[in-house]
């Protein structure tokens, strides 16, 4: 209980940065709410805004989006954040946390027209309703959806970036010199959350940006993902020497450096697979779906192509 109220650190460039996109990302949702509907028989219709989501999907987009922030927030302020300095396993969840959680929460929470809308001070788009965007004529229809060429164009090459940055840190080199520079440190988290991002993008539709890459492309990203942090985490379980030297602290009277760097290694291995493991589902998921498709789009093609007869419908003289 002791250890829940005290250590909080007030770090002024997370705590700023913090307020400041929560705050934008706020400011976007309301000026994104759509207008007032005048008649009955509009209000009973559901409210599809631009974009093709509902009032609900972006208010549900909204909280997972300020969840992911406010994750990453108490990884880095709360006792967590002192804690990462003295124990190695703790340093190993926080990571977790700013690197993939807080990522993978963004990601799904789809921040990005909210914060454009903030930007810009876009007013509220005009509400939609479903049959207005089924119909041929509706620009939402006629334009095709919105994709990031620069991140989504090569995603082997950016998920391969993604872990890099992620396994890069933990060289002991790098790791100990962010325990004791507060600066470095930033750095650091900083990279991790936007390699996270990155990460993600490559793997989740994050509206309005779709995911061109197959969902069993993707699949096999998030497998070598795990491969390589598996590799990683049995090197510092199944290893003999001590890494990280800068945490020789008195506060190791319990477990020595060598069992924290163990333990450490295990959380990293362990702790990455149920992000990843959700995500492999919902991307095999989405992969039935369209097999299903394909083949009910495939049979009723057969339906209604007019079969061949064999033989002549009229008599002919030979």
């Amino acid at each position: 209980m002791e250890a829940a109220v005290l250590h909080w650190s007030a770090s002024w460039p997370v705590l700023t940065g913090y307020v400041a996109v929560a705050g934008c990302h706020l400011t976007g949702v309301l000026r994104s709410r759509p207008a007032t509907r005048s008649s009955p028989a509009e209000a009973r219709q559901p409210i599809v805004l631009e974009g093709g989501a509902s009032r609900q999907e972006r208010r549900r987009e909204a909280i997972l989006f300020q969840l992911g922030l406010l994750v990453v927030l108490l990884a880095l302020v709360s006792p967590v954040g002192y804690a990462s300095t003295v124990y190695i396993w703790v340093r190993m969840a926080q990571t977790l946390l700013v690197a993939v959680v807080g990522p993978g929460l963004i990601v799904v929470g789809a921040p990005w027209e909210a914060l454009r809308a903030a930007l810009t001070r876009q007013g509220p788009p005009a509400p939609r309703s479903p049959s207005s965007l089924r119909s041929p004529s509706s620009p939402l229809s006629s334009q095709p959806p919105s994709r990031v060429p620069w991140l989504q164009s090569q995603p082997v090459l950016a998920v391969v970036a993604a872990n890099v940055v992620w396994l890069g840190w933990q060289v002991p080199v790098l790791f100990d010199a962010a325990r004791a520079n507060a600066g470095l440190a930033l750095i650091e988290h900083l990279s991790y959350l936007a390699a996270g991002t990155v990460f993600w993008l490559q793997l989740i539709s994050s509206r309005p940006f779709q995911q061109p890459t197959p969902p069993l492309r993707r699949v096999t990203l998030l497998i070598g993902t795990v491969a390589a942090s598996t590799v990683f985490g049995m090197m510092l379980v199944f290893g003999s020497g001590v890494l990280y030297p800068a945490y020789a602290n008195s506060a190791h009277h319990l477990m020595t450096v060598l069992d924290d760097q163990q333990l450490a290694g295990a959380v990293w291995w362990m702790g990455i697979l149920p992000p990843m493991i959700i995500a492999a589902v919902a991307l095999m998921m989405d992969w039935l779906k369209e097999e299903e498709s394909a083949e009910l789009t495939a049979g009723l093609d057969r339906l209604l192509t007019p079969r061949r007869h064999g033989w002549p419908s009229r008599p002919v003289i030979r």
